[in-house]
């Protein structure tokens, strides 16, 4: 047994709160931490701080962390159950999910590799739709800060799995963060669900089974999942999870132009908000129309609207220009931001229902049927879109007209010169007029399909009713703006849109029911507004997404069961003062790699206080499982050991590559105020490997039947240990950056070790040269900053 580790410390900080989780970036100079406040901070190796992203919540903690491989992307779970993906490098938020139960823990799958299992299944064109389909312009009016987590945007990285494991023991696969790709309740497939817990869920190295690490009653069991979809379909998926990606962006942009739509219109309705509001609101209803139809036509005007015309020319010009741009801007966010969205959305559904034809591929993922009526209701969609276009333009025009003739009003009554290019012809006489009898439209609650004289005359009723008896909800105080704001408001047009009989096709639509009713064609309905039409869409949408989540659910057969052990009775860890009682409480801790040389899934597991398991499972067709059991216990023939080793306990593990495990261990003395030491454990593998058992995969497998424990003090050249100062509590170690973080001091202390030192003395000198310069580098940020 060796007695020293090739480990050297780089420094120590006190923490000014407590860290509850801790994870390094497997390429980059990075690592993440969690608070006992819910924050997740990021920092460099040299402690200089990156981003410190807040809590979602009061009481919130944060359950997990793990980084995207390769990238900067950070996916964090939290114990109100959302899952954030926080980008590292742009400071962000890039995406999030809501379950309704406790997050136990999220991670991501390697990175998938595409020769290895893109073989049945080839995109000759990837991202094809940036050939056809223009760039999306930018929404400056959005507040990125005001967006919520399921407003951004979709990571971009290497193909991957996104892990989301719940306490209840389900199980949630998203494919690329977008498509949820299946998921299994695990308490289905256990025989003592009321004495139930999950501790780890892990995808294995070929993408088409899952291990389950879990309590069921009171063994330890690790189940082994296969799943045939996966194992058929996952190229197919990789590109029905791109394309669902840049839905799901697509519908985000679509709710952020909509929210735009509204700020631009209560601009509108602000700009309106002035004395042409007040002037309103004084008449009773019905009186705005037939005063200025009098004015226009006869030209005597009212007390009340000689009182209204007192503002000046150069004030109602403000008022036109104000008016009128916010009424451009309102053009341009449906003329080309929505339209242009709706655009892209049917294509991306035009290619999923192209992918449904090819069932060879797509049979498990796509419904043909399902993905045509998205289709459809995206066409619906982009005729409403149409439609509110059309609405737009013709308030535009009535309201420029209307403006003008104000002025052009203003000048007559005031004796001013008024000039020839403000003269108004036959033509715009009798806009003002429609525009003038339109202002008011009539009452909701009248009777519909009476002819305008009664409806008139109902109004006038209600108007001398009025007088004796104000009634604010029989004012029309926005000159019938109501036209355009009814499209913006989740409920039916109280003003739909006229039937143009001039347009052959509506007539056609008009005259063969069967045309109307044909699948083949969109349908349009004049009675939804904007915003229902484009709920409509995604209810569609969000159907065609079902079956991947079905199949690939329904596809999960469980072929191994393993039990790796007894567990006590109590399945939660001891308080401090109940240590003196660890025989009476589990303690499971498990680790996962991906052994690719080899091709096997790798996984450590503590089944007690002071035994773990090392288990491999073969992904070939030998189908062989290797087990390899050690304990920190001395075994009968050990040597003369230190008297601390002879009471050890694990306290935690980790892979640090698929070579060595490293353990934090600490000793259990019974003498009370006796403060307990702790040790870092560098297992090696390789020379553990003549102390496993293989076994040949069975439906129930017992190890603890067909195993033999081994002290990790009699295995040569297996452990070697590292004394370490205060009481260590958390592990993190990264063998591509060589560096290994110890939490102590009841988790306020964070010590870094560089690892591997007395072996690659060269790197070490350049390592330390990195640091060096990366603490100028910081230093001169900080300068620069200041």
């Amino acid at each position: 047994m060796a007695q020293s580790s090739s480990m050297k410390l780089l420094g120590a900080r006190n923490m000014s709160c407590i860290v509850e989780r801790m994870e390094w970036n497997n390429k980059m100079d990075l690592i993440a931490y969690g608070t006992e406040k819910g924050e997740v901070i990021i920092q460099r190796l040299n402690w200089q701080k990156i981003v410190t992203f807040p809590t979602p919540g009061e009481d919130v903690r944060v359950r997990s962390l793990s980084w995207q491989m390769d990238e900067t992307l950070l996916a964090v779970g939290y114990s109100n159950g959302k899952v954030a993906l926080l980008d590292a490098e742009s400071e962000t938020i890039i995406s999030g999910l809501i379950y309704e139960d406790d997050i136990k823990k999220v991670y991501f799958s390697k990175a998938i590799n595409c020769r290895e299992s893109l073989d049945s299944y080839t995109c000759t064109a990837k991202d094809k739709h940036k050939r056809y389909l223009p760039k999306l312009p930018p929404l400056t009016n959005i507040d990125p800060c005001l967006k919520t987590l399921d407003q951004k945007s979709f990571p971009k990285g290497s193909p991957c799995f996104l892990v989301v494991i719940m306490r209840s023991g389900k199980v949630h696969l998203l494919l690329l963060g977008a498509l949820q790709a299946g998921s299994i309740d695990l308490t289905q497939h256990i025989l003592h669900p009321e004495n139930f817990d999950v501790y780890d869920v892990r995808l294995n190295g070929d993408f088409n089974a899952i291990y389950a690490l879990l309590r069921d009653g009171q063994q330890l069991k690790l189940l082994h999942f296969h799943n045939q979809v996966l194992q058929d379909s996952i190229s197919p998926m990789l590109e029905l999870a791109s394309h669902c990606a840049n839905i799901l962006e697509t519908k985000n942009y679509i709710n952020d132009t909509q929210q735009c739509l509204t700020e631009a219109w209560e601009t509108v309705q602000l700009e309106m908000d002035n004395k042409l509001t007040k002037y309103a609101n004084s008449q009773a209803y019905g009186m705005i129309s037939a005063n200025f139809l009098e004015l226009l036509v006869f030209g005597y005007a009212t007390l009340e609207v000689e009182e209204f015309l007192t503002l000046t020319e150069k004030v109602f010009k403000k008022i036109a220009n104000s008016v009128d741009l916010s009424l451009n801007n309102l053009q341009g966010l449906v003329f080309k931001q929505l339209n242009g969205a709706a655009i892209n959305m049917f294509y991306f559904l035009n290619t999923i229902a192209g992918f449904g034809r090819m069932t060879h591929f797509f049979d498990a993922l796509i419904s043909p049927d399902v993905a045509s009526e998205a289709m459809r209701a995206c066409g619906a969609f982009l005729l409403k879109v149409h439609e509110l276009q059309r609405t737009i333009d013709t308030l535009v025009n009535d309201m420029k007209l209307f403006h003008s003739w104000i002025i052009f009003t203003i000048l007559r009554l005031s004796n001013q010169e008024i000039p020839d290019d403000m003269i108004f012809t036959g033509k715009e006489n009798v806009a003002l007029v429609e525009f003038f009898c339109n202002m008011e439209p009539d009452l909701q609650g009248q009777c519909e399909g009476g002819d305008e004289r009664d409806a008139t005359t109902s109004a006038d009723t209600e108007d001398s009713s009025s007088d004796a008896s104000p009634n604010p909800m029989l004012t029309r105080s926005k000159f019938n703006l109501e036209r355009v704001g009814q499209y913006l408001e989740n409920t039916y047009l109280t003003q739909p849109q006229p039937l143009n009989s001039s347009e052959l096709w509506s007539r056609m639509l008009a005259e063969n029911e069967c045309l109307a009713e044909c699948n083949l064609f969109v349908p349009h309905d004049k009675k939804l507004s904007l915003i229902q039409q484009r709920e409509k869409m995604f209810n569609a949408i969000d159907a065609v997404f079902h079956k991947p989540t079905e199949s690939i659910s329904a596809s999960f057969k469980l072929t191994t069961a393993v039990i790796c052990g007894d567990l006590p009775q109590f399945a939660c860890e001891p308080s401090l003062e109940q240590e003196d009682q660890l025989s009476n409480y589990d303690f499971i801790n498990c680790s996962y790699h991906v052994h690719e040389a080899s091709k096997c899934d790798m996984l450590a597991v503590t089944i007690s206080w002071q035994e773990a398991m090392i288990l491999e499972f073969s992904r070939g067709e030998d189908c062989l499982l290797r087990c390899t059991r050690v304990q920190l216990f001395p075994g009968p023939f050990t040597p003369q050991l230190h008297d601390d080793y002879y009471n050890l306990r694990f306290v935690d593990l980790q892979f640090y590559n698929e070579s060595a495990i490293s353990m934090l261990a600490q000793t259990t003395t019974p003498t009370p105020g006796v403060r307990p030491h702790s040790y870092f454990v560098q297992f090696s593998l390789s020379a553990a490997r003549n102390q496993c058992t293989q076994h040949q995969l069975a439906p129930l497998m017992k190890l603890p039947e067909a195993t033999v424990t081994h002290s990790i003090h009699d295995i040569p050249d297996a452990a070697t240990f590292k004394a370490l100062d205060g009481v260590c509590e958390m592990l993190a170690v990264s063998g591509s950056r060589k560096v290994a973080t110890v939490l102590s001091d009841r988790r306020r202390k964070m010590t870094i070790f560089e690892m591997e030192i007395e072996e690659e003395e060269d790197d070490t000198e350049m390592s330390q040269a990195s640091f060096l310069e990366i603490s100028k580098e910081s230093v001169l940020a900080d300068k620069s900053d200041a």
